[in-house]
């Protein structure tokens, strides 16, 4: 920390306010310009370019995705990455809901035959009954909604969908214990991307970006849909393959393909429905992922804690002493044993310890019986594999 031992946090954009109260300016300073920030708190910013200064010890991401942030980069440094799954979750699935029957009426191409009249005319009435004819369409009940990804947003389309009385299929071969309990009952569980595709008429993608889910949907997959079907993707624009999308839609094998991410290829096709990034861009969302977050920051940067963080592994561990050191290291074997050793040459009691891993990342909070000195810390950084290290005595605000 600086400036009068208070967190520097860097905000890249336009963030809740109500999610920046929550950092006591006690103990933070936060803007738009700070030379060396111990945290970046970011929502759509690109950092990939960014030159990211070495006090940083922390970056957040007011939403879901981190595909704007250099996460490699960051694990390397042993720095955390923390978002905020799930908090824009029902902005996503009343998006979701909203794109639905607009396709299913033919709500699209309806409002551009009626901004097209000429409300000048004396056949007014009847050109809008002739036209009509041109966008009937269906209602959800009683049709089939088939839904890739299972999290917090899958969920509640799930249910939402269910009340509106369609049949709800399902695939999530990575479902979480939460997620599972959140699911409604009524949901059919369907054996694979492929078996959710060939069965509904509606496919909703809920999944994220990923090696593993790039062009998750397919020429080949593509192919198995029923002929006049929609396929929505609110996640991400990569999990979709738009070329073999728009060649679908051309031969009627696709009805509509509705999404969140417009581009130049599909911007002129008449069955493509596509916003402008709309997914979270509601005041209620916007606040919900800040709150989130800051909240995630502050317990790290303040306690260690890491909650939500796509890079480390989940570490809670309240506070029993006043004196804590935080370590991120390579997930090799006998960290543990050269921690605390080196803590133990030093003649510090350890008080308790956590340590976990999440692939090749691991994270080690110790909380001992006496204050540590700056040569204890710079031994812990000596020790080959250990990424970072952090001393957090007890601050009250």
């Amino acid at each position: 920390m600086a400036e009068a031992s208070r967190f520097q946090v860097l905000v890249l954009n336009q963030v809740s306010a109500n999610g920046l109260k929550r950092l006591p300016p006690e103990m933070y300073a936060v803007g738009k310009d700070m030379a060396a920030p111990d945290a970046v708190l970011v929502r759509s910013a690109d950092m990939h370019a960014l030159s990211i200064p070495p006090s940083v010890v922390a970056i957040a991401r007011a939403g879901a995705g981190t595909n704007n942030i250099p996460v490699k980069a960051m694990s390397e440094r042993g720095v955390p990455v923390f978002n905020a799954p799930g908090a824009n979750a029902n902005a996503v699935k009343e998006l979701v809901l909203a794109a639905m029957l607009m396709t299913a009426r033919n709500l699209a191409p309806a409002l551009r035959f009626v901004a097209g009249l000429d409300t000048a005319s004396p056949h007014l009435d009847k050109t809008v009954e002739d036209g009509k004819k041109a966008f009937a369409g269906f209602e959800l009940a009683g049709h089939t909604l088939g839904i890739v990804g299972l999290g917090k947003v899958g969920c509640l389309v799930a249910d939402a969908a269910i009340k509106l009385g369609m049949e709800v299929h399902g695939f999530d071969p990575h479902i979480t214990v939460d997620a599972a309990w959140s699911l409604p009952a009524q949901v059919r569980k369907a054996a694979s991307v492929a078996d959710v595709l060939k069965n509904a008429d509606f496919v909703t993608l809920h999944v994220p970006l990923i090696d593993a889910t790039r062009d998750l949907v397919n020429a080949d997959n593509l192919s198995l849909m029923r002929p006049g079907a929609v396929l929505l993707n609110f996640s991400r624009d990569g999990v979709v393959n738009e070329a073999a999308v728009l060649k679908a839609l051309d031969a009627r094998r696709l009805a509509w393909y509705a999404c969140d991410f417009p581009s130049a290829a599909a911007h002129a096709h008449p069955k493509v429905l596509a916003l402008p990034h709309l997914g979270a861009s509601t005041a209620e969302a916007e606040e919900n992922c800040a709150i989130m977050v800051v909240d995630q920051l502050r317990d790290f940067l303040e306690h260690g804690n890491v909650v939500n963080a796509v890079n480390f592994p989940q570490v809670d561990m309240a506070r029993e002493s006043a004196y804590r050191v935080a370590i991120a290291n390579s997930n090799v074997p006998n960290m543990l044993g050269q921690i605390s050793t080196a803590m133990a040459t030093a003649g510090l009691n350890i008080h308790n310890m956590v340590n976990k891993s999440r692939g090749d990342m691991a994270y080690t909070l110790v909380d001992v019986d006496s204050p540590v000195a700056d040569p204890v810390l710079d031994s812990l950084r000596a020790i080959d594999g250990v990424l970072s290290v952090r001393y957090l005595p007890h601050q009250t605000p």
